[in-house]
């Protein structure tokens, strides 16, 4: 042992310094090349067809033009400076850019519409579309970074153009603010006009007020004083007429019941029946005959029957009767004829009343004309007046719209029939382009690419168990049980590590000590790390202190530099990347019991990597006792459970820490999720963590009731972290059974805290027989 023990570590020869060119590297590395080339090419074919199109539609105007106005506008100074001027062409960039000049484009039909379309039919769809209709700082906001406007060229011609997903909508929005800029100008060249105009206008309306007042007045007056005309003349000489006609009619009526009267009293007083108004009486004549037959039977009966016969009595009752009725009926047609007589008088009288009150306003209403005469003619002079204004405001009008300004259209947007972007052959152009560019950086930094290529650390031969047969005292049983285990738990010393550099401060192995724990557990004894000499302390502080984030922070610093500590580092990573073992990427660190200084190996032998060269990736699997954050100075994050969560991707939450090419995921901070670890895989991780070279997990703590399995079976091998004077074959025997049985490879074991030659003497001297039970 102690003449292994005493071997020198064989150093490989540094390589060449110079090194192969260009071509050769490239034709080295030429499967990555095409690899990386294709890919880019392929991903570039890929974003041609997934980008949405976007179309592109462009008006143009031109400024500083001449306006219409003779040659005196021409050869003004102010014309001459404004020739050619950038300021001006700048001024109107800007003028074109503000957001007040996209208000007044977005004024224009369809406009909104047209960009409330564009928004749903992209990404952006939902409330925040239907808010442009109703709000303008939303509107401008949406499309100012759309809008393209600048100068072509050195020339005087300014391009507007709109970029978006839909053709019409494009060519719309364009020629939207086209049109409201060239709108804008012509106002800013006519305001003079403009200001005469609404004088005009003002004046217009009140002269027109004024008119409608005066014939209200002189509508008001007639009606008044009744001096509304008729048909042909005014209602008061045309009423007179009408009174005097129906007077003369009323005074014949009069006349002519006064005459019948007359006729039928002289009759009466007769005692006849002949009057032309009595005869004209159909019940009289009905009567006149009824007598006369009355009056032919009874002459027909008188020459037959005697005087006082009955049927003569009752003829001469008849003939009474009859007269009797003549004379009522007389009276009544009398009483008509004096009824009629009365009514006519009566409207005689009263039309004669009504004559004499309009004749006296007909001589009235000639004074009221007069004044109605000189209202109108105050009226037309007014209304003529409104028509001058109103002609001369509209000529004005007419001027200020025609007026180009400065300013003139060169062309409004077509509706644009290729896509702006893509482009096929530009596009394809720039990603073979950068697919090359990518491709030699690749092939140039191939060594990088090849993860687990650790050539830099010094591999040493060693071996892991000595030539010397171990004595039957040690050798475990065959087919003990694993209760037996816990039974041989025992403080475990073990001893240097055979075929590398010695380390000043470990002790030589004690006989059969290495033997025993490689044939046991079936994993070699890679290294043994000595303690690192720390400032005095007391031992209660040195065991308070010893899992916390500060007292990992010292012992990382002091790890740095102490030598011996490096030289145990450096044996330990060629152990584990040497030879057939080159390719391991993902190596998960465990301990068979708690305190083993599991997390401390973890974070060291990391720091040293990176430090070699190499890119690393640390991993804190221990979310029930996290120490990343304080050890590292690490600031807050989702960590290892906001992945294994799904609430993050691994890019998000690795920390850079201040090492250079050590890059940590720390537990993160959620409490009570120590079997989420058993619970979700580490498969998303463990697959992207491939563009590192080299990635560590420190595993759970096995205070906690996991199976160590289930994450040995995922990466690439097992380093086994066990203390001088702490640990127990039987645990280490049981984790490692584990790790096997879960389909797991433990590729060696890391001894740390090694004591010197006298304490380990002691601590054998202590360590209880191992009696062979596993």
């Amino acid at each position: 042992m102690a003449e292994m023990q005493q071997q020198p570590s064989t150093i490989p020869a540094p390589p060449d310094a110079a090194g192969p060119s260009p071509v050769q590297t490239i034709w080295r590395h030429r499967s990555l090349f095409a690899a990386v080339f294709c890919g880019v090419l392929v991903l570039t074919a890929v974003l041609l067809v997934v980008l949405p199109v976007r179309y592109l539609a462009v008006g143009s105007v031109i400024v500083a033009e001449q306006e219409p106005g003779g040659t005196a506008n021409v050869n003004s100074s102010v014309w001459a400076q404004k020739i050619g001027d950038p300021a001006d062409v700048e001024s109107q960039l800007l003028v074109i850019r503000s957001p007040r000049l996209m208000r007044l484009a977005m004024a224009a039909p369809g406009v909104v519409d047209a960009a409330v379309l564009e928004c749903q039919t992209g990404f952006g769809g939902g409330s925040s579309c239907d808010k442009m209709k109703t709000d303008s700082g939303a509107f401008v906001d949406y499309v100012s970074s759309r809008y393209s406007i600048g100068a072509v060229g050195r020339s005087r011609v300014i391009n507007i153009s709109y970029t978006s997903s839909l053709g019409e909508v494009a060519q719309t929005m364009a020629n939207a603010l086209t049109n409201a800029f060239l709108a804008d100008q012509r106002v800013a060249g006519s305001d003079s006009r403009e200001i005469a105009a609404s004088y005009l206008w003002k004046e217009v309306r009140q002269l027109d007020a004024e008119v409608r007042e005066a014939d209200s007045k002189i509508q008001a007056f007639r009606r008044t004083k009744g001096l509304m005309r008729g048909s042909i003349a005014p209602i008061s000489s045309e009423r007179l007429t009408s009174i005097s006609q129906q007077l003369s009619t009323a005074e014949a009526a009069r006349a002519d019941a006064l005459a019948r009267l007359q006729e039928i009293k002289a009759s009466a007083s007769r005692g006849a029946f002949d009057a032309p108004s009595v005869l004209a009486n159909r019940s009289i004549a009905d009567l006149k005959q009824q007598l006369t037959v009355v009056a032919a039977q009874y002459a027909s009966q008188a020459n037959v029957l005697g005087p006082r016969h009955p049927s003569l009595r009752a003829l001469e009752q008849e003939q009474i009767a009859i007269k009797d009725r003549m004379t009522a009926e007389v009276a009544n047609i009398s009483s008509s004829a004096q009824k009629a007589y009365d009514a006519n008088d009566t409207l005689v009288n009263s039309l004669k009343k009504q004559m004499e009150t309009v004749k006296s306003e007909v001589g009235s209403a000639t004074s009221d004309e007069a004044s109605i005469e000189s209202m109108v003619r105050g009226t037309e002079i007014k209304r003529q007046q409104y028509a001058d204004l109103y002609k001369r405001a509209s000529e004005l009008e007419t001027e200020r719209r025609v007026l180009i300004g400065s300013t003139r259209l060169v062309s409004l947007a077509e509706l644009p029939a290729k896509p702006f972007f893509p482009k096929k052959i530009p596009f394809l152009a720039a990603g073979a382009t950068i697919g090359l560019l990518l491709a030699l950086s690749a092939a140039f930094f191939g060594d990088r690419f090849k993860f687990g290529n650790l050539r830099q650390f010094t591999p040493a031969p060693r071996r892991d168990v000595p030539d010397e047969a171990v004595p039957a005292s040690t050798m475990p049983a065959a087919a003990a049980p694993p209760a037996a285990v816990s039974a041989a738990a025992a403080p475990l010393i073990v001893p240097e590590v055979t075929g590398a550099r010695p380390i000043p401060m470990a002790a030589p192995a004690p006989a059969g000590s290495l033997s025993e724990l490689a044939v046991v557990t079936g994993a070699p004894i890679l290294a043994r790390l000595p303690s690192i000499r720390k400032p005095p302390e007391s031992a209660i502080g040195a065991i308070l202190t010893a899992q916390s984030g500060a007292s990992l922070t010292k012992s990382l610093a002091l790890a740095q530099q102490d030598r011996a500590f490096q030289d145990g580092l450096r044996q330990l990573s060629a152990g584990l990347f040497a030879g057939h073992d080159s390719k391991r990427r993902h190596l998960l660190v465990a301990s068979p019991a708690p305190a083993e200084g599991k997390t401390f190996l973890t974070l060291a032998l990391a720091q040293y990597l990176a430090m070699s060269g190499r890119n690393v990736l640390v991993v804190e699997c221990d979310l029930g006792a996290p120490k990343f954050e304080a050890a590292l100075g690490l600031r807050g994050s989702m960590g290892l459970q906001g992945i294994l969560r799904g609430d993050v991707q691994p890019r998000d939450v690795v920390v850079r820490t201040s090492t250079a090419n050590l890059d940590a995921i720390a537990a993160g901070p959620f409490a009570n999720s120590a079997d989420l670890i058993m619970q979700k895989p580490l498969a998303d991780l463990l697959q992207w963590s491939q563009i590192y070279d080299v990635v560590l997990i420190d595993g759970p703590s096995p205070t906690v009731q996991l199976d160590i399995g289930v994450l040995a079976r995922q990466v690439d091998g097992v380093l086994m972290c066990m203390r001088t004077g702490r640990s127990s074959i039987g645990q280490a025997i049981a984790t490692s059974a584990s790790i096997r049985a879960a389909g797991g490879d433990l590729v060696g074991i890391a001894i740390t805290m090694a004591q010197s030659d006298t304490a380990a003497a002691r601590e054998v001297e202590r360590m209880p027989a191992y009696a062979g039970a596993v």
